[in-house]
């Protein structure tokens, strides 16, 4: 059985450890700082670090790779169109990895970043900086039309599925969730536990994707109470779920 844990970094990252307590060997998702994994390393002696799987490109989810790849010799996987430092596997989408016996299928989720990747394998999902808890990335290199693709993909996983982003912006999504549907009852009831595990600061990750379509705006642009609210918003007819979803991250850009 796999264990997983986060490591915390810089001001709201996280870094993913799966931890195989039978092997007492390790992976890490997204390190962009190594000092968290080196002394996570550093308190357990007989652990490995054998694998680092890397979703897309920007320094707070790879300054740590290099650092960790000399240290350890660990296997580093990252998208293939990206400069990923130290990369052993480039991945592509529709690809399927093995690590710590668990295989991962590989997914392209292009809109945060071109070459952005996911790591899925059953009822789990690591997803970087695409979709968040009540959430997504910001585009900054894809388009809208891109990452609502991305997102949509992403959202007809299992709902059972375990969403293991990287960055604690629970809080201040689900206050812009509740702009956007003030008559959600899942998202204003959400948005008060978020409030009160925040003030004892409890992280409140991982999601579910049962929880993210409930309450998570950027997976209910096709329902019509967001359309007819952006509509409102913007002043024209966005005639598509994509062109809501392109509203919504613009609107959101600004909150």
């Amino acid at each position: 059985m796999i264990q997983i844990s986060a490591l915390p970094a810089f001001t709201d990252n996280y870094i993913w450890l799966l931890q195989d307590h039978s092997t007492q060997r390790c992976a890490v998702v997204d390190p962009g700082d190594a000092a968290p994994v080196e002394a996570w390393l550093a308190a357990r002696p007989g652990w490995v670090l054998s694998d680092i799987l890397i979703t897309h490109h920007h320094h707070d989810h790879v300054g740590g790779v290099e650092i960790l790849k000399r240290a350890t010799d660990a296997t580093v996987y990252g998208p293939a169109s990206e400069h990923i430092p130290a990369r052993d596997v480039a991945l592509k989408d529709n690809d399927r990895i093995s690590v710590l016996g668990w295989e991962f299928d590989v997914f392209a989720v292009p809109g945060h970043t071109l070459g952005h990747i996911a790591f899925y394998h059953h009822g789990l999902l690591f997803c970087g900086d695409t979709l968040f808890a009540a959430g997504c990335g910001r585009l900054f290199e894809g388009t809208p039309q891109q990452m609502y693709t991305s997102l949509t993909r992403l959202a007809a996983l299992p709902e059972d599925t375990l969403v293991y982003c990287t960055h604690e912006y629970t809080l201040s999504n689900l206050r812009f969730a509740v702009a956007v549907e003030p008559g959600n009852s899942d998202t204003v009831e959400r948005l008060a536990k978020v409030r009160q595990m925040r003030e004892a600061g409890i992280m409140t990750l991982p999601s579910t994707l049962a929880l993210e379509k409930l309450t998570n705006p950027f997976l209910r642009a096709g329902e019509t109470s967001i359309k007819q609210k952006v509509d409102e918003r913007s002043g024209t007819d966005n005639s598509s779920p994509s062109a809501v979803f392109a509203a919504l991250r613009a609107w959101k850009d600004k909150f």
